[in-house]
């Protein structure tokens, strides 16, 4: 299982030294020495499974890297400080850090903490999903429809998860865009709606679990009577 942590932090000596952690429990690091390379990275690779995310960052502070992932992405973050004090913890939490950690740090509550966010991420890549008459395995990226496999490209693959992770949500094209494609993505957004068209056709009478909703975007719904 191959699970993607990047690694943010602007001294390059302590960035080394966690990624070595990182790998040394079997996870794969990705390095970024500022905020903004931060974002770049994180909204490209569409794939990162964790943050540890260092405070006092040039370009952008780690508070302002949290605030833009957390509206749209909800993968789990660790926080790294210098500022140990219960007020910048119970700050960090408060904006949506999962874990926060000051410098320097114990190496067996670094990894037990690391361990710990990535527990559930474990469980939830073996987990097969069953909604309405939609199943996937997670592991094999199998999904079947109405009992029958149904071949998704990565990209349907990824908007399907994305769907039904948010069930009931409303998302605007921005936050489908910024979640599949990457926040730097240059073309047109309107993509989107073909790969929707697409993905909806290939889910036969599944495809009405995804909801047009005017003006706003995209949302996934089963209706339970028309199933």
């Amino acid at each position: 299982m191959d699970i993607k942590i990047l690694v943010a932090d602007d001294d390059p000596i302590f960035r080394e030294l966690v990624c070595d952690i990182v790998k040394k429990e079997g996870y794969n690091p990705i390095q970024a020495s500022d905020g903004q390379q931060t974002l770049d990275i994180f909204f490209s690779s569409n794939d990162i499974d964790l943050l540890i995310l260092d405070v006092m960052m040039p370009e952008y502070d780690g508070w302002e890297v949290l605030k833009e992932i957390r509206e749209h992405a909800d993968v789990p973050v660790m926080m790294l400080t210098a500022l140990g004090d219960e007020k910048h913890e119970v700050l960090g939490l408060k904006k949506g850090a999962d874990d926060y950690i000051a410098k320097p740090f114990s190496y067996e509550i670094f990894v037990a903490r690391l361990n710990t966010l990535l527990r559930k991420l474990k469980k939830e890549r073996l987990i097969e999903m069953s909604i309405g008459e939609i199943s996937i395995n997670q592991e094999a990226h199998r999904v079947l429809v109405c009992d029958m496999e149904v071949e998704l490209n990565r990209k349907e693959y990824s908007l399907l998860l994305y769907f039904i992770k948010n069930i009931h949500r409303v998302l605007t094209r921005e936050q489908i865009l910024c979640s599949i494609w990457g926040y730097d993505f240059e073309g047109d957004i309107r993509t989107i709606d073909t790969h929707i068209k697409t993905l909806r056709a290939k889910l036969s009478k599944c495809g009405q679990y995804i909801k047009t909703v005017r003006g706003s975007g995209y949302m996934f719904e089963v209706n339970h009577e028309n199933d």
